[in-house]
Parts: C-alpha cells; sequence; structure tokens
C-alpha cells in the first residue's frame, strides 16, 4: 500500500526523485503519470494504471462529451515514465505546468496511487478546505469504530 507524505526537490530538468519506499512497493522501473484534480499530479505504478484505464474507458463513451471529458482529461495526458537508475523520473512540460510544480514538491501516497503537489499550492488547498474537511469528518464520525 503507497502512503505516506514526502518532501522532494524538482531539479532544473524537471527530474524529480521518486521517495525509496515508494520504489520498494513498486515493481518494475516505469511508472504513469496523468493529470489529476485540484491541480495535482497522478501517479500510477503500470497495473493499477491499466486498470483505471480499463474502467475509465469501459464506463464512458466517445460519443458522450461527459464521457469525451474524462478520457481528454485523464487518459490522453498520460504517460508512461521509467525511473532511471537514481531513482528519478523526468515530469513532461504540459504535466509541469498543468500542477503549477516549481522547486519544492509533496508526494502523497494514496493507497494505490501517488499525488504530486507543489508544497505551495498543496498548503493553500489545505488551508482553503480546512472547514470543508472538519465538516466532512463530522459526518463521517458515524463510520468510525466506536471503542
Amino acid at each position: 500500500m503507497l502512503t505516506g507524505e514526502y518532501r522532494v526537490a524538482l531539479d532544473e530538468k524537471s527530474r524529480l526523485l521518486v521517495p525509496t519506499k515508494v520504489r520498494t512497493e513498486i515493481p518494475g522501473t516505469s511508472l504513469v503519470l496523468t493529470k489529476g484534480m485540484d491541480h495535482c499530479l497522478w501517479l500510477f505504478p503500470p497495473d493499477q494504471w491499466a486498470k483505471i484505464a480499463k474502467s475509465i474507458l469501459e464506463s464512458t463513451s466517445m460519443f458522450n462529451q461527459q464521457g469525451r471529458m474524462i478520457q481528454r482529461r485523464i487518459i490522453a495526458p498520460a504517460a508512461e515514465l521509467e525511473v532511471d537508475k537514481t531513482g528519478r523520473i523526468t515530469i513532461p512540460a504540459l504535466l509541469r505546468e498543468h500542477a503549477g510544480l516549481k522547486k519544492d514538491i509533496l508526494v502523497l501516497g494514496i493507497r494505490n496511487y501517488l499525488e504530486i503537489w507543489d508544497e505551495e499550492a498543496y498548503l493553500a488547498y489545505q488551508n482553503e478546505t480546512e472547514a470543508s474537511f472538519n465538516d466532512m469528518a463530522d459526518q463521517m464520525s458515524i463510520l468510525w469504530p466506536k471503542e
């Protein structure tokens, strides 16, 4: 399971060091990167990406406007990236621009994929959504185990 929050830096060649813990949990040397929600990027192990892509393509149609939007937003920009010998991936320019990535990056493990955020943008997002999160947590408290 991919979990954790990692601070990494994007170098001058747009390379990002995939955290060691993450690399040990992902088989092989390739990853799939695409646009995510909330101006972040989603990074998938190839097997998880195959499941997501299949699910999207099977549940959407090119003849439906919403289906085309989802396919264009998630499937079209996907890039298969090779992890180099030092554990780095190179973030393509269009994906880097989508997420507004500068130098300081946060990598978040979200079970079966990773989110890649510009650190400043993520902190702003956290501040903007704090009240909504607290309300949602209150509503979900019935789902939490009682001691």
